[in-house]
């Protein structure tokens, strides 16, 4: 997430960057941190730190198009982060959540399976 901190999204509640040495790669991605114990928080638990459906926007997974979320835009819901492509996505979907992750859901794995070819 272009060297943002994942878990100071959680403890913070701000998008921070993370610092070059407190650092851990999983699944071909480096993951930057602010400190040591972020980075422990994270190896602990990627699947609630690490953005949900690959960072990808889900308003726009929702609509069939795999669009990059930005790490200055983002939301937590459900204790999971999503990330967004521009902030007009974020503020529909943190009025219906529900109805766009169902969306989003529904449409990731094809599209996943896409980006892998």
């Amino acid at each position: 997430i272009h060297g943002f901190d994942p878990v100071a999204y959680f403890v913070d509640g701000a998008a921070l960057p993370g610092r070059d040495g407190i650092e851990h790669r999983l699944a071909g991605a480096t993951w930057r941190f602010r400190n040591e114990g972020n980075r422990a928080s994270f190896i602990a638990h990627p699947e609630i730190y690490g953005p949900q459906f690959g960072g990808y926007d889900p308003v726009d997974l929702g609509r069939g198009v795999t669009f990059a979320g930005s790490p200055r835009f983002w939301a937590i819901t459900n204790q999971r982060l999503y990330l967004f492509g521009r902030e007009e996505n974020r503020d529909a979907f943190t009025a219906n959540p529900a109805q766009f992750l169902k969306e989003a859901t529904a449409r990731w794995p094809a599209l996943q399976q896409g980006l892998a070819q």
